[in-house]
């Protein structure tokens, strides 16, 4: 399985990773909210569109 010390590595890797990829999201959400505005609506259209494949692959 994992040794204690590959545990301890993946643990403190996720916890560092986590903290960096949240930062980076916070410094970045200006610049987010000004070229991605709409964006919510594609993926509301996509999960649409696949629930209705999905609906009509269960009903037939």
């Amino acid at each position: 399985m994992f040794s204690k010390g590959q545990i301890i590595f993946g643990v403190l890797f996720f916890i560092v990773f986590s903290i960096i990829i949240g930062f980076t999201y916070k410094k970045d959400l200006k610049i987010h909210k000004k070229f991605y505005k709409g964006s919510l609506w594609v993926l509301a259209a996509f999960i649409a569109f696949i629930s209705f494949i999905a609906a009509i692959k269960f009903l037939l």
